[in-house]
């Protein structure tokens, strides 16, 4: 499965309705889900009837919304459906949803759905700057792998890179394969790389539940769940980061996934005290948006409060005539860099290079578009840049080199490819009309030609109720 679309989003809407109700038996899963895949609207609508005596109406939730934001309303919509919050034709919370959800805000019963603190001493090694450290050095082994394979840098000298149990996942995941003896990156590999480092964690983690799903499938009996998998991943979410939780109030199998967790760098555990664990920032921010950077380790350099470390640090400055200035000092970034420019001279803290038709060019046959190389040069701009921009009222990175970035990658599609569903053959015009509408009220209609009565759509299954309830409802019409 391609790393890319391998988004927690894209996942969860892909799951069944009697997995929802396993997973959102948890507390935690239901808070997680809530507080992270919802947008503002749908939060909303969701607090609204959370607490209602009677049953909701749509009709009243339309005197609520402005009618400029009818598309906003539905789309939210859409989203609360497809992850089973609202019953299929009402605006009804499901059960376990409604009561877990409850159960996250006013607190109280037996679930133990956010962890059982732990009693024992802490270590006196432990803390957050401990945490931080060894957390960074597990993700930075892995990325390093990965940025190994593109031959432009070796794994650093006193690194030992991932555990096989990493590798071998990384390998089924094509992030990275072997060809002829040699380890090679793929373009979904330098499409990973180029994430921000909480979609990372979450591909790798998803890509482990994928791998888990296909050993049961296959008749390999695993001691683990899917469902049970992912529940834990929440609940890891919710806990407090440097705070020790017993390993023994967990169950069986979860605690079979710890040692894979520690691979992966999500939690530590005390060699002299197995009975605790703490999770790490790379937990505890799995369902929040504190790690919108490109980096693991800038990531923790900005949320922890011990003072950054320039190692870690990547700045860039871009000039009109494509040249590229890059501070930084880690091997990593400069692999990174060297995915999309042609670097020339590397010294101390700083390499130079340029962006060329031929660099951009061979980042997108690698999977790399033009608008990730955008946002990649955006969020490292040095502060330099920032300043000019904001004093100048001019954006920060030259116009003329972003359009000719995106000219570049346009050379390179002259036939692109979607997956979707076409619709046509409409009986009459205003059915067409009206759940072309609605496809693209919730975005999913990616063309349509309203003189011929067709539209294409990206997913399938909202359209499909609307379409059922439309026909429910002119059935009840004619029948009246």
């Amino acid at each position: 499965m391609s790393v890319s679309a391998n988004s927690l989003s894209q996942y969860l809407e892909q799951l069944p309705g009697t997995t929802f109700r396993k997973l959102y038996q948890q507390p935690s899963t239901a808070f997680a889900i809530f507080r992270r895949m919802l947008p503002h609207m749908a939060k909303t609508i969701v607090m609204a009837i959370l607490y209602s005596p009677t049953p909701f109406l749509i009709s009243d939730l339309d005197l609520w919304i402005k009618p400029t934001a009818t598309r906003e309303k539905d789309q939210a919509l859409a989203i609360l459906r497809s992850l089973h919050i609202v019953q299929p034709q009402s605006l009804t919370l499901t059960l376990n949803f409604k009561n877990s959800l409850r159960l996250a805000l006013e607190g109280g019963g037996d679930h133990n759905s956010f962890g059982v603190p732990s009693t024992d001493p802490i270590p006196a090694e432990v803390d957050h700057a401990f945490l931080d450290k060894y957390a960074r050095k597990k993700w930075d082994d892995i990325l390093h792998y990965v940025v190994s394979a593109t031959g432009l840098t070796s794994i650093e000298k006193g690194s030992s890179g991932p555990k096989q149990s990493v590798k071998d996942l990384l390998m089924a995941g094509r992030l990275v394969e072997r060809t002829h003896g040699e380890l090679k990156i793929t373009h979904i590999g330098f499409s990973f790389l180029l994430q921000e480092a909480n979609a990372q964690v979450w591909a790798l983690l998803l890509l482990w539940l994928e791998a888990i799903d296909a050993a049961n499938a296959n008749g390999a009996r695993s001691d683990m769940d899917s469902v049970d998998m992912l529940s834990f991943f929440f609940l890891l979410a919710s806990l407090e980061f440097g705070r020790a939780y017993n390993t023994d109030a967990l169950t069986e199998s979860r605690r079979n996934m710890l040692p894979v967790l520690i691979d992966f760098g999500l939690i530590y555990i005390p060699q002299h005290n197995t009975h605790q664990f703490f999770p790490t920032r790379l937990a505890t921010t799995l369902t929040s948006n504190e790690t919108a950077l490109r980096s693991v380790s800038a990531g923790f350099s900005a949320a922890s409060s011990a003072a950054s470390d320039e190692q870690d640090k990547c700045t860039i400055i871009l000039e009109t005539n494509f040249r590229m200035y890059a501070y930084v000092h880690s091997p990593l970034q400069i692999a990174v860099l060297a995915l999309f420019s042609d670097l020339k001279f590397r010294f101390k803290g700083l390499v130079s290079g340029h962006l060329t038709r031929k660099s951009i060019k061979k980042a997108v046959s690698h999977g790399i578009t033009a608008d990730q190389i955008v946002s990649y040069l955006s969020t490292h701009a040095d502060e330099q840049m920032y300043r000019y921009a904001a004093a100048n009222n001019k954006p920060v990175l030259p116009p003329v080199v972003i359009d000719q970035i995106r000219l570049w990658q346009l050379d390179t599609e002259r036939i692109s490819t979607r997956d979707g569903y076409l619709f046509k053959e409409f009986d009459e015009y205003k059915e067409y009309k009206a759940v072309a509408d609605f496809a693209d009220n919730i975005g999913v209609c990616a063309w349509r030609n309203d003189k011929k009565g067709i539209f294409f759509a990206t997913k399938v299954e909202q359209i499909k109720d609307f379409m059922k309830s439309r026909r429910k409802a002119n059935e009840a019409g004619n029948a009246g």
